[in-house]
């Protein structure tokens, strides 16, 4: 995307669930960006506090979404990225959930570092409440990169990746509308993974130390701490993806197959309660061998303008 005079149009999705203080937090961080945005789709994943309200009270910026069931993160983000594309003409959409809080120019500088390139999708630096490091948040470098996307990426102060994560994500609108949205049925963990290897698989991607967010968890802790019962979208979600995604080649889906695997085996190692992690991975393992995701347009539907949205932008 070549540079212009024109200022880029942002719309940022916010997907909320129960975490009203929090999203309070979010939502005055996104009113001061020094880039402004254009809005910010707010998708209220039927909590049961008063997320909703907070988002009403915000102010004419924030294009609430209440949406009658939890879809999850996977789904709250796919119905959040089709109302933005579908109502409000964004050049670039950021994503992230309620608990990220960006630095005031968090979003200019993911900016100034993909402006007059061909990146579609940029990360941001993802901090703990401590300013450590959040070792959830770790985006792939790009393996066998070119010198040429190497040196391109370094010059804009960046690291080219091959994947990066919902905590902070700038993707191109156009690119979404070529690739489609996030997969609702993954619900939550991997979407990110998924989606982002789909955007960037042949096209250049960006991680951005400049641009910092807050991810304002309750622990600091990795991907392969203790999941308890939500091991079971952990298996079933990558037999998923290494079955039946495009996003990854061949060789890719071996090599982070291996990679998989070996945090699984941390992930018993660490365990307090292996028969939970047992019993996750059997069932992740029949689910994700034995079926399927579902369609956008089946696993969002009943969802109101959220579902015409979804069948504007991803139409079956």
């Amino acid at each position: 995307m070549s540079s212009s005079a024109v200022s880029p149009r942002v719309v940022a999705v916010v997907v909320a669930y129960n975490r009203r203080d929090l999203l309070v937090e979010v939502l005055e961080a996104l009113a001061v960006q020094r880039h402004p945005l254009a809005r910010v789709v707010v998708v209220d994943n039927a909590s049961t506090d008063d997320s909703a309200d907070v988002a009403r009270a915000a102010g004419e910026l924030v294009d609430l979404v209440s949406l009658p069931r939890n879809t999850g993160g996977a789904g709250g983000f796919a119905a959040g990225m089709a109302v933005a594309l579908d109502r409000h003409e964004p050049d670039w959409l950021w994503l992230m959930d309620d608990d990220t809080v960006p630095n005031p120019d968090a979003l200019a500088a993911l900016l100034a570092a993909v402006d007059g390139t061909d990146v579609v999708a940029a990360g941001s630096r993802v901090v703990w409440t401590d300013g450590t490091e959040h070792p959830m948040n770790t985006p792939r470098a790009k393996p066998f990169v070119s010198k040429a996307e190497r040196v391109a990426a370094a010059r804009r102060g960046g690291v080219a990746v091959r994947s990066t994560s919902f905590v902070s994500m700038l993707v191109r609108a156009d690119v979404v509308r070529e690739v489609g949205l996030p997969i609702a049925d993954y619900f939550i963990w991997n979407d990110d993974f998924e989606y982002s290897t789909r955007v960037l698989r042949g096209r250049r991607g960006l991680h951005v130390p400049a641009s910092v967010v807050v991810h304002k968890t309750k622990v600091l802790g990795a991907t392969d701490a203790d999941p308890g019962p939500r091991f079971y979208y952990e298996v079933r979600n990558k037999l998923w993806m290494f079955r039946r995604s495009q996003s990854l080649s061949p060789f890719e889906k071996f090599v982070y197959g291996g990679s998989s695997i070996r945090r699984w085996i941390k992930t018993f190692a660490r365990s307090s309660d292996r028969a939970i992690l047992r019993d996750g991975w059997r069932r992740g393992y029949r689910d994700g061998t034995r079926t399927r995701p579902r369609p956008n347009s089946m696993a969002l539907a009943g969802l109101g303008p959220a579902s015409e949205a979804v069948g504007r932008v991803e139409p079956s």
